[in-house]
């Protein structure tokens, strides 16, 4: 998606005092039959400004063809429009010597709402028929802290969601209700495969409400 330039400039303005690197735009069709709401980009989507483009990214596309989606039914964006970074000193191994190293990392929750412009104005172009936001960061951005991915993945919940209020400094609730289904990030794979089982079955849930 093209943004406005304003609309970039604002959120780069919002932005320039967090460690946050490039900027990646979410993509996708207007009207989607489904909207993805990430965490953040990583460093391979900073370079090549394709969301979702790592190891995550197979998983999740490999999630849409169970369903029966591509990439080009889906407009994927995330919380975070940029890549949190972290500075770590570390020694390396091969010469023994100190380096420091800028790894990806959690974005904070003033970081998300830094970028909470885009995310807003996204939503109210694309217009998504049912959003999925997959992970804690996306889910809590757009329902609030009461939620978690653990209480409430795979269940549909038309609500509000959280807008940015006219002084940029907090959230409002959405006047209009939205149809939601919290998701596993595609990653936790990674790091508990227990939970395949369950990730397969909330994406069942999204095929039987497209």
């Amino acid at each position: 998606m093209e943004y406005p330039v304003e609309l970039v400039e604002l959120v780069k303005k919002r932005s320039q005092n967090f460690n946050l690197e490039g900027f990646v735009s979410g993509q996708g069709p207007l009207y989607p039959k489904l909207m993805i709401v990430g965490e953040a980009p990583g460093r391979k989507e900073i370079e090549n400004f394709i969301p979702f483009s790592g190891q995550a990214g197979k998983e999740l596309m490999a999630y849409f063809t169970s369903v029966n989606l591509t990439r080009d039914d889906v407009y994927i964006t995330s919380a975070v429009r940029s890549r949190p970074y972290a500075i770590k000193e570390r020694i390396n191994k091969k010469t023994g010597t100190k380096e420091i190293i800028y790894p990806n990392r959690t974005p904070t929750k003033k970081e998300v709402l830094a970028h909470a412009p885009i995310l807003d104005y996204e939503i109210k172009q694309v217009k998504p028929k049912l959003i999925a936001p997959v992970g804690n960061i996306g889910l809590k951005r757009l329902l609030g802290n009461q939620y978690n991915i653990s209480n409430y993945h795979g269940q549909i919940i038309q609500h509000p969601i959280q807008i940015l209020n006219e002084t940029m400094d907090d959230y409002i609730w959405s006047k209009e209700d939205y149809t939601l289904v919290p998701l596993f990030h595609p990653a936790a794979i990674f790091y508990n495969r227990k939970l395949e089982p369950l990730i397969k079955s909330d994406w069942q849930v999204i095929g039987n409400l497209l």
